[in-house]
Formats: structure tokens, C-alpha cells, sequence
């Protein structure tokens, strides 16, 4: 029974007892880079969700590692070994995607049976067409082999969402495609944050990845979505360089060298600040690496020192917007966090947020692994799976994962073409 969205179908929307499913899941781990075992599980463990509650299917997992070229472009057995414990479940792995061998292993399946199919980016049409041209994607042997042994296919890779590949969008209008419960609950919480009657809300945007946060900021103040930014790391530091401080030579340098745009970037950075002066917050102070030094940033930074933290009158003032604030989301520290001495301006702000009476979005990776550290994240309403996919949704970009969803729901629901049988 198809169940009226508006939007996309979700697993509410059909019976899927008996059906065979393709399951796109983002399992992309950090992997460590001598013994190749999965340092964190929380990817595997995002999608158990959707797993148990297709437990009356017939699921074919489909999921990528990494990319060509990089040391951890390994194969998936060993995620589906690590989620074959989690689940609680046997799921068998299969070392191809859509030859005879993988066609054949489908064709077997029993009702409640997962099997996993290889790293999908370990063939070139998952890879190099990077289109959303639907013709071109249904003319892969990819897709052909896959949407002739499936019923529906199920989308809950939200990190990948930003990303027109093959197995995010290629079966598109081929086989009703459904959201997974990742992609619905993400969508839920993160269109809570940006369409919600919480005011005042503020950003706060640490990290190394400046060009993201950069992105964001604009949309953010442009659709007036946050009252405030407030910017500390790396972020800070671009800020500061584009309203004129002298931020010293290894900063400097840290931009130039990570962010081939970087003039583009300091240049926008300048726009926002002379354009939004009263909606910007940027660190009045520092702390040195490695002399330990408070600098403020009126002064010049020794060509030799770092910015590692933010310093005490700094973290006070962000403090005092975030007591302020009724939506607060966050990604990213606010410097040099793994290390001890460069520690404290982070886990002073993370703990402001987490006690913070507001509605609370934490994204990221550095992000979760301060919440787990401080053991707040319970004081959080929602952390996200997604790193570049979420800073593309909460600018306002279009996605093609969600945009193929609307697609297939439009095709199979309004065009009256439910039950492709």
C-alpha cells in the first residue's frame, strides 16, 4: 500500500515482506592504514535501523570504500563481517557486484536473507560518469544486470547524497525508489533546523575545512537562516585574515597550501564581514603553539607560532551568544583539540552547546568524536552522519540523491505506475 509522502517514498510506503531489495548504505570507515581494520563503526551502525525493519525482505546491500587511488580503497568483507555483529543477523558477502556469480547468489535469496555485494567504486561505472543524465546511467551494465532481479530500491547512503553516481541514482526510474531511515530521519531533523520558529539561531563553524564552512556561512546569513556565525579553528583564522590581522606565516601558509581557492575564499570571507559586520563573531584572542602564549589579535602572530585555540576572552564571548541562542548547530572545533595544552577552548564551547536550552545539530566527524569525549551527545537532539553532504543541504543545494526520490515517487506514484509487474 502506497502511503502519501509529498515528498519521497520512505519504507512506510509499500509491503516489502518477500520483496528483493537493493540497499544502498554509506559505509565509508576510517580505516587504519597498516592493518586495514575499521577504526569506528558509527556508519555501519547508522543503517542498522533500516536493516531490522526490512527484516521480512530479501536485501542486497550495496555500499562503497573510499576511491581509487587511496591507500584505503579496500574491499567490504570485512564490513560485513562487522555488520553481520551488529545486526545481529548472517549476511553473506559476495567479492563482485553484477556478474553471473553476484546475479546468481541473488537469484537464491530466501526471505530474510542479507547478502553484500563488493565495493561498488571498484568498477568504473560507478566512478567515472559522475552524471544525472538517467539515460546514460540505465545503459551501464550495472544497473541493466542489478534492476532486473529487484522489486525496490532503498537510498539511506545520506552522506553520499550530494553525489550522482551510479549506485545512488541509477535505478531511479527503473524500480520504485524508497528513503531508507537515515535519509528520512536526517532530512526531518535538518529541515527542523533550517524551516523551525527557534530564534535566535547561530552557527558555529571550527575546523580545518574552511571552503565548506565559508559556503555555509554565506547561505546561512544570505537566507537569514542563523542570526549569527560564530567562527573559531581554522575558519576563524580566515576570517581574521580577511578583515586584515596579521594571523603569522605557518597560518597563513596552512590556508594557502590546503585550499587552492584560497584567495576566493578570504575574498568571500571579506564580502560576508563587511556585509554582515554585527553577524559575525571572530576570535578577539588566541592561544600560541608552542608557547603557550594568550596573543590578542590586535597584535601580529609570530611567523614561528600557530593558532591552536582560542583564548579565554574569545571562548567567553561565544559562550555568552550560545546561552542566547534556541538553535544552535555546530561542526567543528575550535582548535588544536587532540592535543591537551590546545584542548580547552573546545570542550569549553561543546559544553556550552550541550548546555545550552536550545535545539542542537552537530555535525562532522572531529565534531562527534568532542561529543563522545565529553560523553554529551545524548544532550544533543541530532548528530549527522553527513560531512559534505550535509554542508551542501544546509546551503541550500541540490542534491541529487533527494532530487532522484522525487523523481521515482513522481514517476511511480502520480504517473500511476506503482506495481511495475
Amino acid at each position: 500500500m502506497v502511503e502519501d509522502s509529498g515528498k519521497f517514498f520512505t519504507l512506510d510506503s509499500f509491503d516489502l515482506k518477500g520483496k528483493t531489495v537493493l540497499l544502498r548504505l554509506d559505509l565509508n570507515s576510517p580505516i587504519h592504514p597498516i592493518t586495514g581494520e575499521i577504526l569506528s563503526e558509527s556508519r555501519l551502525k547508522s543503517h542498522i535501523k533500516t536493516i531490522n525493519d526490512l527484516k521480512l525482505s530479501k536485501v542486497v546491500i550495496m555500499a562503497h570504500q573510499s576511491r581509487p587511488g587511496k591507500s584505503d580503497f579496500i574491499p567490504l568483507k570485512e564490513h560485513s563481517r562487522r555488520l553481520q555483529r551488529l545486526v545481529g543477523r548472517k549476511i553473506t558477502f559476495v567479492d563482485s557486484l553484477f556478474n553471473s556469480n553476484a546475479i546468481n547468489e541473488i537469484s537464491k535469496m530466501k526471505d530474510g536473507d542479507i547478502l553484500m555485494l563488493e565495493n561498488t567504486r571498484f568498477y568504473s561505472e560507478d566512478v567515472s560518469l559522475d552524471t544525472t543524465d538517467y539515460d546514460v546511467l540505465e545503459s551501464t551494465n550495472f544497473v541493466r544486470n542489478l534492476s532486473q532481479i529487484i522489486d525496490y530500491f532503498v537510498n539511506d547512503a545520506f552522506p553520499a547524497i550530494h553525489r550522482p553516481q551510479t549506485s545512488l541514482i541509477g535505478f531511479t526510474r527503473l524500480v520504485p525508489n524508497l528513503a531508507g531511515r537515515l535519509i528520512e530521519n536526517e532530512i526531518t531533523a535538518l529541515d527542523r533546523f533550517l524551516k523551525g520558529n527557534e530564534k535566535p539561531k547561530i552557527a558555529i563553524l571550527g575546523g580545518a575545512k574552511i571552503d565548506d564552512s565559508i559556503a555555509v556561512s554565506k547561505s546561512f546569513l544570505e537566507k537569514n537562516i542563523v542570526k549569527t556565525i560564530i567562527a573559531g579553528g581554522v575558519v576563524g583564522n580566515a576570517f581574521l585574515m580577511a578583515k586584515g590581522v596579521n594571523i603569522g606565516k605557518k597560518n597563513k601558509d596552512f590556508i594557502i597550501k590546503n585550499n587552492k581557492n584560497h584567495d576566493k575564499l578570504i575574498s568571500i570571507c571579506k564580502e560576508l564581514l563587511e556585509k554582515f559586520t554585527d553577524r559575525i563573531i571572530i576570535p578577539v584572542d588566541s592561544i600560541l603553539n608552542p608557547s603557550g602564549k594568550v596573543l590578542n589579535t590586535r597584535e601580529s602572530v609570530p611567523d614561528d607560532e600557530i593558532m591552536a585555540d582560542i583564548g579565554p576572552e574569545t571562548a567567553s564571548i561565544f559562550r555568552e551568544a550560545i546561552g542566547k541562542a534556541k538553535g544552535i548547530f555546530i561542526n567543528g572545533p575550535m582548535g588544536m583539540y587532540e592535543i591537551a595544552e590546545y584542548a580547552g577552548g573546545t570542550l569549553d564551547i561543546f559544553m556550552a552547546v550541550a548546555e545550552a536550552n536550545a535545539i542542537k545539530i552537530a555535525g562532522g566527524g572531529h565534531t562527534i568524536s568532542v561529543l563522545e569525549s565529553l560523553k554529551v551527545m545524548d544532550k544533543v537532539d541530532h548528530v549527522s552522519t553527513g560531512g559534505g553532504a550535509l554542508i551542501s543541504y544546509l546551503s541550500g543545494e541540490k542534491m541529487p540523491v533527494l532530487e532522484a526520490l522525487k523523481l521515482s515517487y513522481k514517476q511511480f506514484f502520480e504517473d500511476g505506475k506503482i506495481d511495475r509487474k
